[in-house]
C-alpha cells in the first residue's frame, strides 16, 4: 500500500504542553507540531510564531491569557512557511516582524506555499476559511534588531538575530540574554525531523548552526519537539540537527557525484537516516522534499524552486509513492 501523502494521514490531535521557561517566558509544544512562544515585557507581549490559522492561534492565545492580559505589541515570525504565519490575524499585533528576505519570499511564493502546506498538513489548518489572506510583515531587518523589554531601565532585552541561510533564506532567532533562552525556529529541532525543502544545506550545516550554538543558550525552543532544557540538552539538539543535515548531504552527494539517479539518492538517504530519525515526527513526510532540494543544489540551483501543490505530488509519487 502506498504511503499517505506527506502528513495527510496524520489526523489525530496532539497533546499540547504549556511551559513557563522563566518568569514571563512561555512556550507551547505539541508532540512534534509547530512550537510557539511568548515573552512578557513591562507592558506588552512579544509572541513568536503564529500557527497556521487564526482559529489555531486563538487556542494558544487562550492559554497565554490565563497568565497575562498584556497586549501583543510584536509578533515575530521566524520565516515564511504557512503553518508559522497564516494565523497572525488573531494576535492583533502592532508590528509583525520578519527578516527582509522573508518579505521577499512571501511576495514570491507565499500563495503557492499556502496551498502546498494545506495539502501536506491539513490537520494543522483548523478552519482554513478563517485565514484572511497572506501575512505581511510591517517591520523587517537584515541582521539584528533589539526590543527593550523593561522601558527606560534597559536591563532586559530581546535580540532578534539573523544567523545565516538555513531552513530558508530568511530564518531569524529570538534570544533572551538575561535568561539564556533561545527561540530557534526551524533551524533546530529537538527529536523531530528537519524539513529542508527550501533550505541552503551547506550553509545551514556549517556557519549557520555555528552561529546558533554560539549564543550558549541554556534553554532552547526549536521549531518542533520538546523544549531543550539545560546546556547539554541544547548542545545535543544542535548536534542532532547538524547530524541530520550531514547525513543527508553525505548520502545524496555520493549518489550525485557517482552519476546516479535521484530515486537512488532518496533510497540511500532513507536507509542512512531512518534507523535514528525514522520514528520522529514528519520524517517520512519531509524526506522526499529534502532530497529533491539538495539534489537541486548539487545541480547548481542556489535559490530554491517554488513548491506548488502539483509539484509536491509529482515529487512524492516519484520518490515516496509505490
Amino acid at each position: 500500500m502506498a504511503k499517505a501523502f506527506a502528513s495527510s494521514g496524520d489526523i489525530e490531535a496532539k497533546a499540547e504542553t504549556f511551559v513557563e521557561l522563566a518568569p514571563g517566558v512561555y512556550a507551547l509544544t505539541a508532540e512534534g507540531d509547530p512550537n510557539v512562544g511568548a515573552i512578557e515585557a513591562e507592558d506588552f507581549l512579544v509572541c513568536f510564531e503564529a500557527r497556521a490559522t487564526p482559529v489555531a492561534a486563538r487556542r494558544w492565545l487562550g492559554k497565554l491569557r490565563e497568565r497575562t492580559g498584556k497586549p501583543v505589541r510584536y509578533l515575530v515570525l521566524s520565516h515564511y512557511h504557512a503553518v508559522r504565519v497564516l494565523g497572525a490575524g488573531a494576535f492583533e499585533a502592532q508590528e509583525i516582524v520578519t527578516h527582509e528576505q522573508t518579505r521577499r519570499l512571501i511576495a514570491e511564493r507565499g500563495r503557492a506555499d499556502w496551498e502546498s502546506e494545506l495539502g501536506r498538513m491539513p490537520r494543522l489548518f483548523e478552519e482554513p476559511e478563517s485565514i484572511p489572506g497572506l501575512t505581511w510583515p510591517t517591520l523587517t531587518f537584515s541582521d539584528r534588531m533589539v526590543i527593550p523589554l523593561d522601558g527606560e531601565r534597559g536591563e532586559r532585552e530581546l535580540v532578534l538575530q539573523y544567523c545565516g541561510r538555513g531552513h530558508t533564506a530568511g530564518d531569524i532567532v529570538a534570544w533572551l540574554p538575561q535568561e539564556k533562552i533561545l527561540f530557534a525556529g526551524d533551524l533546530v529541532e529537538a527529536q523531530a525531523a528537519l524539513y529542508t525543502g527550501d533550505a541552503f544545506h551547506d550553509d545551514w550545516a556549517s556557519s549557520t548552526l555555528d552561529n546558533v550554538a554560539a549564543f550558549g543558550a541554556e534553554q532552547l525552543v526549536g521549531g518542533r519537539g520538546a523544549v531543550a532544557q539545560g546546556a547539554d540538552a541544547v548542545r545535543a539538539a544542535v548536534a542532532q540537527s547538524r547530524h541530520f543535515l550531514d547525513e543527508l548531504r553525505r548520502t545524496v552527494g555520493a549518489v550525485h557525484d557517482a552519476g546516479g539517479a535521484l530515486a537512488e539518492a532518496f533510497s540511500k538517504a532513507h536507509d542512512a537516516l531512518a534507523p535514528e530519525f525514522g520514528g520522529w515526527p514528519i520524517f517520512e513526510h519531509c524526506l522526499p522534499f529534502n532530497v529533491q532540494r539538495y539534489w537541486d543544489e548539487l545541480d547548481g540551483v542556489d535559490w530554491p524552486r517554488i513548491w506548488t501543490a502539483e509539484r509536491d505530488r509529482e515529487v512524492w509519487a516519484a520518490l515516496q509513492g509505490e
